[in-house]
């Protein structure tokens, strides 16, 4: 909360934070971090955040209003040791100097995220930076994005959901890496499917001689299947350079117009294709992010020792020969579209018909939200995991928060198939015996809780709490019970992502 922008005081709510702290608190603001560490680039972005209060009461909802950025950071190339190493060592170095250059310390940031996406998250050390910022788990929300989950981050970073509900419009947002393209289809402002090729701007790499000094294994199928190979330490020709990016370019309208996929093409796939998709005639706008669109927008964008420059070029003869004027809308964020900073606090408290089995896992941080639709014929197990796979999860993990959004009339029966799939996907769980929050929209928690603990016997704790309203992309905080009405104190913490000034 702050009345004076030159000293301002700066309000943490968290999970233990008593509802009644708040009352009266109209607005307060936070300085957001949000690090992005990608097989390609990596970046930072320093902001400052103003959230104001949305209604009254123990909802205490309160909603970004106001989003200043403060630092963009350069944009590095994720370093590498070795073909299985990133240099995490290089990496502080480069946040700490980043750090250093905005004139910020760690004590200044209040709240912040941190993301690996693309081949980054499959090196041997990606999961001990991750560790080094959720030490502070209470500031930062720490995720390592797959593909789907990447593909997710990027369509609200980018702009292109917000861009989707405000013209009631169809997107597909093109997210294009170096060493992965991401695609999401958003429907109304929803994002229906997701999926990933292997069509990247840093397939191979090379340095200021044109000499090569990465090769990952896609440019290897695709260059062999051009007939010139290319291998570390040759120097690459720009006549290989433009003949693979005119592949990629290629191989990407091929799958967005719903094209017949060659054998390598097929190949190539990082994901299944693009779930009951029929190409552009059902899309109204297409929107590109991530380091290559850059370059399809032909911004002024220096070579990184890729092929970016030469990609950039095929997409935009591509969508020259589409004729239509009006497709191609420019994002919000480009490069920076992943993660822009963790800044939307959103304090709640369920109410009393909560279930809580026992309070010894209480209280808890950094619940990743999986939300699924449930409906009187869903098939619950089938919808739970295909909530799980957005973020590239084939299991139940020790982490998650399901969030369940229940439509139909919520009797025994309707209850009783909820927690009969609830049981069965948690039984099948990664880890042994992971406890189990529940975040409902409808006043069921206790009944629902009950049946999976004393009638299912599932093994783990169950948390179960309603009233509570939560989506894609968030994080929560749940704090202890509070008094004999076993009302608990919910923190959501979402992704800061910008609204689109595309329309």
């Amino acid at each position: 909360m702050h009345d004076d922008a030159d000293n301002p005081e700066h309000f943490h709510p968290g999970p233990d934070a008593i509802v009644e702290d708040i009352e009266g608190v109209e607005m307060f603001s936070l300085t957001s971090v949000g690090i992005d560490i990608g097989s390609s680039t990596s970046h930072l972005v320093f902001s400052h955040l103003t959230l104001r209060r949305e209604g009254a009461g123990l909802s205490a909802r309160f909603r970004v209003t106001d989003r200043e950025v403060l630092y963009r950071s350069p944009i590095m190339l994720t370093p590498y040791s070795s073909g299985t190493l990133i240099d995490t060592a290089k990496v502080q170095d480069f946040i700490h100097e980043s750090y250093r250059v905005a004139g910020y310390t760690h004590d200044d940031i209040d709240t912040g995220a941190v993301v690996i996406t693309g081949e980054a998250l499959n090196k041997e050390n990606s999961r001990p930076i991750l560790e080094y910022f959720a030490k502070d788990s209470g500031k930062f929300i720490c995720a390592s994005a797959g593909p789907n989950h990447e593909a997710l981050l990027a369509a609200y970073g980018c702009g292109a959901v917000d861009l989707s509900k405000s013209a009631n419009a169809t997107v597909l947002n093109i997210d294009m890496g170096g060493g992965t393209t991401k695609l999401s289809v958003i429907r109304d402002g929803t994002v229906t499917q997701t999926g990933a090729i292997s069509v990247g701007a840093r397939l191979i790499a090379f340095d200021d001689d044109d000499v090569v000094t990465r090769v990952e294994l896609p440019a290897k199928f695709i260059t062999r299947e051009l007939g010139t190979p290319v291998e570390v330490g040759q120097v690459v020709t720009d006549d290989v350079k433009r003949a693979l990016a005119a592949y990629m370019g290629t191989y990407l309208f091929n799958v967005i117009q719903a094209k017949p996929l060659s054998d390598l093409e097929t190949h190539l796939l990082v994901t299944d294709q693009l779930p009951d998709y029929e190409g552009l005639n059902g899309i109204d706008h297409i929107v590109f992010s991530g380091g290559v669109s850059e370059h399809v927008y032909d911004h002024e964008t220096p070579s990184y020792g890729d092929v970016g420059p030469y990609l950039g070029k095929e997409i935009r003869a591509r969508i020259a020969e589409l004729n239509r004027a009006d497709l191609v809308k420019e994002p919000t964020e480009g490069i920076r579209a992943t993660v822009i900073g963790a800044g939307e606090y959103t304090i709640q408290a369920s109410g009393n018909t909560s279930y809580i089995s026992s309070e010894t896992p209480l209280p808890v941080y950094g619940l990743q939200v999986v939300k699924a639709l449930l409906d009187e014929d869903s098939d619950v197990q089938g919808a739970l995991r295909t909530a799980l796979a957005k973020f590239d999860l084939e299991k139940f993990k020790a982490g998650l928060a399901l969030a369940l959004g229940l439509e139909g009339v919520p009797n025994y029966k309707f209850i009783r198939r909820v927690a009969e799939g609830i049981a069965a996907v948690v039984n099948d769980a990664e880890d042994s015996n992971p406890d189990v929050f529940l975040i409902l929209d409808l006043d069921v928690a206790k009944s629902l809780g009950g049946i999976l603990k004393e009638e299912l016997k599932v093994a783990p704790e169950v948390i179960a709490v309603d009233g509570i309203d939560v989506g894609d992309l968030d994080f929560i905080d749940v704090g202890n019970a509070m008094g004999v009405t076993e009302v608990i104190p919910v923190t959501i913490r979402s992704f800061m992502f910008p609204e689109s000034r595309l329309a």
